[in-house]
């Protein structure tokens, strides 16, 4: 594989023929080519190998949930405690080093006590479990190649004669701040272990985690559902137990021949009622656009709490509103299940003074909606306000008997309206404090045409006082 550095081709990799043959990863192509002619190339895809690796990453997912990427060609695992899981870490290594194996890919994993060294050991070893506390002494025994410092570092360290890790620890760390800069030394630490950063995970840990594993991987949806619904019973326990209510979850469906499909879904209000999480699961899973494929069979299943608050067992209502509320908000978290939470949305008041500005749309799972419509409530009188305004206010000609009265008639969208009746005005004083200074203030007034269409329009400033020639906007119509 070539890619292009400055203006000439580089080798990226290169197979075990090739080097063989003397090619080697950094190599120029040209250079290649004369000690090998019959070398053949492909370009590297550095977007695809990204892509490839975060692949491999959510695969690796399967043996613990905190997987980072370590580009271009490394993954780091915080298998902290999993070990346990399967047989000991020396067959977890085993177990991975296999598995990936069967799908193609050659790899050499290293663990350590943290993760600078588990990489130096990674790349410059056969890899393996390291010992614990024998880290560090493995790591000062690599070449000062192993630091991963630029040809320049590595140049000066050499002619320095610190030809390995651990002879250049052995310097003062200000000896080699002052030489090599403090980057260096950072460095040095990491790879030793010295300064051992958490791991970033791609995906953010689970508040709460539970998964089954598979002797022999399921290959129908409907066991796997039931397993969920097994699953959904112990995370709910686990939930119980820790006095939390989950408000996000997600299940992973791994499958045998490395695919990962995951489902996630939230809820309104805290809660751990494995039914009504199976059902919004169900919910969702029907709702796929890529339908569940189980293709060689699923050989692990996981259920995660993403998000989770405290939760307080209350006493049944028997009040009907309470009851009416509860089965409202099922109801929403089933319709944002099967449609997006995003596309199932409730009004929420503004205070604000202009209209436009005194309502919005949010998910109706971040809770509250319902209580937030009583501000649109009205009487049994008629509507002082259109229930849906226009996107924007719409420009209208207006013959109006007097400047601050009501119009007589109107024209919009090359339509004249003869005004009948009409109502106002509800004078809006615009806030003066908002960015790009003092607007017009606004009179609106109800109007009825001679057909029986009602119309909300308004007059954009008092005519004389704030403005010469006021202009007049329809804003809305009335059902």
């Amino acid at each position: 594989m070539v890619e292009r550095v400055g203006a000439a081709l580089r080798l990226l990799a290169v197979d075990a023929a090739a080097r063989k043959r003397g090619c080697a990863p950094g190599m120029a192509f040209a250079e290649a080519r004369a000690v090998c002619p019959t070398l053949r190339a492909a370009p590297a895809d550095v977007h695809e190998d990204e892509r490839l690796l975060k692949a491999l990453a959510d695969w690796c997912d399967r043996y613990t949930p905190l997987v980072a990427l370590d580009p271009p060609r490394g993954l780091l695992l915080d298998v902290s405690g999993c070990g346990a899981l399967f047989g000991g870490e020396e067959s977890l290594v085993e177990g991975l080093v296999e598995a990936l194996g069967s799908h193609g890919f050659a790899c050499r994993v290293a663990v350590a006590d943290a993760a600078g060294p588990a990489r130096a050991l990674a790349w410059f070893t056969q890899g393996g479990v390291a010992p614990a506390g024998s880290s560090r002494d493995l790591v000062a025994r690599l070449p000062v190649v192993a630091l991963g410092l630029d040809e320049a570092q590595r140049t000066a360290l050499l002619r320095a004669g610190l030809k390995t890790i651990g002879a250049t620890a052995a310097r003062g760390r200000g000896e080699l701040a002052a030489r090599f800069g403090a980057k260096m030394v950072a460095t040095l630490d990491r790879t030793l272990g010295h300064d051992d950063p958490p791991v970033s995970p791609l995906r953010p840990a689970p508040r709460l985690m539970v998964e089954r594993r598979f002797a022999e991987p399921i290959a129908t949806v409907e066991a796997a559902l039931a397993a969920l619904a097994a699953l959904a019973d112990a995370l709910c326990g686990r939930l119980e137990a820790a006095g939390l209510g989950l408000m996000g979850a997600e299940a992973a469906f791994f499958r045998a021949d490395g695919r990962v499909t995951r489902v996630a879904l939230g809820v309104g209000a805290p809660s751990r009622d494995p039914r009504l999480l199976l059902r919004l699961f169900r919910e969702r899973l029907d709702a796929l656009a890529d339908p569940l494929d189980p293709g060689f069979g699923y050989d692990l299943l996981r259920l995660s709490a993403q998000t989770a608050e405290p939760l307080v067992e209350t006493v049944r209502s028997f009040d009907e509103g309470a009851a009416a509320r509860a089965e409202l908000a099922e109801l929403v978290d089933r319709l944002a299940a099967r449609h997006g939470r995003a596309r199932v949305v409730g009004i929420r008041a503004v205070d604000a003074h202009r209209p436009e500005r005194q309502a919005r749309f949010e998910p109706a799972q971040t809770g509250g909606f319902s209580e937030a419509a009583q501000a649109f409530e009205r009487d049994d009188g008629p509507p002082r306000r259109p229930l849906r305004l226009f996107p924007a206010p719409e420009p209208i000609e207006v013959v109006a008997e007097a400047p601050d009265g009501p119009p007589a008639r109107f024209v919009w969208r090359r339509a004249s309206h003869s005004v009948l009746r009409a109502e106002g005005p509800e004078r809006i004083a615009l806030e003066w404090w908002r960015p790009g200074g003092a607007k017009p203030t606004r009179d609106y007034f109800r109007v009825e045409d001679e057909a029986g269409a009602r119309f909300w329009i308004f007059r954009d400033g008092l005519f004389g006082r704030e403005i010469e020639h006021p202009r007049w906007f329809l804003h809305g119509l009335f059902a």
